[in-house]
């Protein structure tokens, strides 16, 4: 794929990842133009002054739940990376039809202004928690997912493909445990949920390159997983504060003890190829795959849990993780 060629507009861009993906765009892609879709003016003020200003990068202001705004937004655009969604999983519970009209709905609109604008690509954000949810967020996140990947029969004949990309926590993002714990060591006591707690993570950085190679490759329909290393959250704790006493306070609702990438019924359609796997659409394939012949199947009950990872960090590899926030709070960011 020709980036230079191509008009991409990101929905969340001035979150976590969008601004992740709008640095390493303009640094290694060189897009024909690059759109920053989101609801806060400040968050795209904050952006501009942090150096994210180039000719070939807009803001605009707009919410996914808004359809009209997206379908002007998306005028003239190739590509479309979804990343706005309400995320915040206590939030989400307090709040639940917010997050439906955000995560689903606006999911919805995001589907249908790409549509009917002629969008080559929609490539939406997934989460671990989308499997076999046991919160609000996830059940979105899940129903997302569905709608994104049964967009592709309903785009039969159409030119626009949608496809997602689920992975684990990403180190140091809006809501990660790593600032909590960072300002939680100067107190000398750390508050962790359980210690049996293990989750997936990723660097920011593999999460935008991950998502990029995956637009490149998508045909439409599949669910694409990173194969990532799996973390203790107790581990995470005596990195970030060795010396600190560690008080577990118990599972909040809606939390699990593990998360799951893949489950055992998604694994019957799903390939293993070098480092990730590709889950296929179950009802039928709308378009030519050449998945099976890529990669291979996974065997009966396999399950990708993060606490059967074989992959995990040890406390030097979590040190380096974390080494870029450490380094961001001392100096005040």
């Amino acid at each position: 794929m020709n980036w230079k060629d191509k008009v991409i507009l990101i929905t969340g861009g001035t979150g976590s990842f969008g601004k992740k993906f709008v640095e390493v765009m303009l640094k290694e892609y060189h897009p024909k133009k690059l759109i920053v879709y989101s609801r806060d003016e400040l968050k795209q003020l904050e952006m501009r002054a942090a150096g994210f200003d180039h000719p070939s990068l807009r803001y605009f202001i707009g919410d996914v739940r808004d359809q009209e705004r997206l379908r002007r937004a998306m005028h003239g655009v190739d590509i479309v990376v979804h990343a706005a969604a309400l995320k915040q999983v206590p939030a989400c519970e307090y709040n639940p039809m917010e997050a439906i009209k955000t995560n689903i709905m606006g999911t919805s609109n995001v589907i249908e202004a790409a549509l009917d604008s002629g969008v080559e690509k929609v490539m939406s954000l997934s989460t671990d928690k989308a499997v076999n949810p046991v919160n609000l967020y996830g059940a979105t996140k899940l129903a997302a997912e569905k709608l994104v990947v049964q967009s592709n029969a309903y785009a039969a004949g159409m030119a626009s493909r949608y496809s997602c990309v689920r992975y684990g926590n990403v180190v140091g993002s809006r809501g990660s445990v790593v600032p909590v714990f960072i300002q939680q060591r100067s107190s000398g006591k750390l508050t962790i949920t359980d210690e049996r707690m293990t989750r997936f993570w990723l660097s920011l950085e593999q999460g935008v390159h991950f998502v990029i190679r995956c637009i490149e490759q998508m045909h439409g329909g599949e669910v694409f997983v990173p194969k990532i290393p799996s973390m203790k959250v107790l581990d995470l704790a005596r990195a970030i504060a060795p010396h600190a006493r560690v008080e577990v306070i118990g599972i909040r609702p809606g939390e699990k003890l593990h998360e799951v990438l893949i489950s055992e019924d998604e694994a019957r359609t799903a390939v293993e190829l070098g480092d990730m796997f590709v889950v296929l659409p179950a009802e039928g394939m709308w378009f030519v795959y050449d998945w099976k012949s890529r990669g291979k199947s996974l065997p009966a009950d396999f399950r990708y849990t993060s606490d059967t990872n074989t992959q995990w960090l040890d406390l030097e590899s979590i040190q380096k993780f974390i080494a870029p926030f450490e380094e961001a709070y001392a100096n005040g960011n």
